[in-house]
């Protein structure tokens, strides 16, 4: 082990955090391990052999010093990987993937990342039967300098900005999942997903050329996950295409994904609060037969909402409630306040009031086009407070 006899700072104490200090104290024989929170101008750099940086904290510079949980698993088992990422559908495919595998192989199959467990958690008990299906954000991939055997690059869109300023920025970060790939390993991509240069085998897969799977979960864009996943379990592990389709449409879905939440009367309430860029608000109405009115809005990251706007300026058949900062600077653009559907309210309470004041029947959605901080803790307690409101008023 590269750890041992080293002196190790492990940077951010978050749940990657702790569980990097309790790999390190399982796994390893460092001569010491220190834990530090605070921002990189604070750390003496020569006082350490490695230091393990947690996800979340910006890093501008790449330096071999600095290493993450996610370069230590693939250092060991990039072969017996499936990384994730893209900027939307990454949870969902992995889930759907792991639960796959799970039913059509004979294999232990391990869920990591995002979605899973942090990978180091499993570091030891590894077989070489084992897959891992791991879904990798961008702040994971960032400084790696090793790639899975299986890369899953589903799709690129405008997102995490303000922790990397420029889209060029950000597509390299989510570039890393192929960059070091070899000749034998497996690219699977989306047709919106800009070149790369890579030695694998590369796949692309188009929105509009993809099979008709049966789903027990809503939404146009899971039929686009479904496709990766059925093309990896066939093509790469030789599954049965019949125990596949089955597994497939046995898949329960992920809550805060456009999730069926209840229903009042005649109005359907949906919860896809894990949106958080225009495409996923405009994909959710899409994707929805019966949808009549969408709630939008939150933290203001500056992200351009031209999509959006064009969106609502063309599809009156909808009501639109906006909230917050990003809502009120979409009502506020344009001529969209002039509109005499389009709603303006504080916070998500008023907005299900006015949801509920305003729609008759169908689909009232939650897909807010934005991130939840500020508000909320996360887009997942945004979620359960929505689920409460609605609640409330069966």
């Amino acid at each position: 082990m590269k750890f041992d006899g080293k002196r190790i700072l492990i940077w951010g104490y978050g749940r990657e955090g702790k569980s990097t200090e309790d790999f390190i104290k399982r796994v390893c024989k460092p001569l010491s391990v220190e834990i530090y929170e605070g921002k990189i101008d604070g750390i003496v750099e020569e006082n350490f052999d490695y230091i393990v940086k947690s996800p979340g904290i910006v890093m501008e510079k790449d330096d071999p010093k600095y290493t993450s949980q996610t370069q230590i698993f693939l250092e060991a088992y990039r072969d017996i990987t499936i990384g994730i990422t893209g900027t939307k559908g990454k949870s969902t495919t992995s889930s759907m993937l792991f639960s796959v595998l799970s039913k059509c192989t004979d294999r232990p199959v391990l869920l990591l990342g995002n979605i899973g467990q942090p990978c180091l958690d499993y570091y030891d008990s590894i077989t070489e039967d084992t897959i891992a299906v791991f879904e990798m954000s961008c702040h994971q991939l960032c400084h790696n300098t090793v790639s899975p055997h299986i890369g899953v690059f589903l799709n690129l869109y405008e997102e995490h900005l303000d922790y990397y300023h420029t889209m060029d920025k950000y597509f390299e970060a989510k570039s890393h999942v192929t960059t070091y790939q070899k000749k034998e390993d497996y690219l699977y991509e989306g047709d919106n997903v800009p070149f790369i240069e890579t030695e694998a085998t590369r796949i692309v897969i188009s929105p509009e050329r993809i099979g008709e799977y049966e789903l027990s979960i809503e939404g146009i864009h899971n039929q686009y996950n479904a496709e990766f996943v059925y093309r990896i379990a066939t093509e790469c592990y030789g599954c049965n295409s019949e125990k596949v389709l089955k597994a497939i449409q046995e898949f329960k879905g992920l809550s805060h994904r456009l999730e069926h939440i209840g229903d009042i009367g005649n109005i359907r309430f949906f919860d896809d609060s894990i949106s958080t860029i225009p495409e996923a608000a405009i994909s959710a109405l899409n994707s929805i037969t019966d949808a009549k009115t969408l709630l939008l809005g939150g933290m203001d990251r500056g992200i351009d909402y031209h999509k959006i706007i064009d969106f609502i300026k063309e599809h009156s058949e909808y009501y639109y409630i906006f909230m917050y900062a990003s809502g009120k600077r979409i009502y506020d653009s344009d001529v969209i306040n002039k509109m005499d559907y389009v709603y303006l309210v504080d916070d998500l309470k008023q907005a299900v009031d006015k949801a509920l004041e305003i729609t008759d029947e169908g689909a009232v959605i939650l897909s807010p086009a934005a991130a939840s901080y500020g508000y909320f803790k996360n887009f997942e307690e945004r979620g359960d407070v929505f689920k409460a409101l609605v609640q409330e008023k069966m």
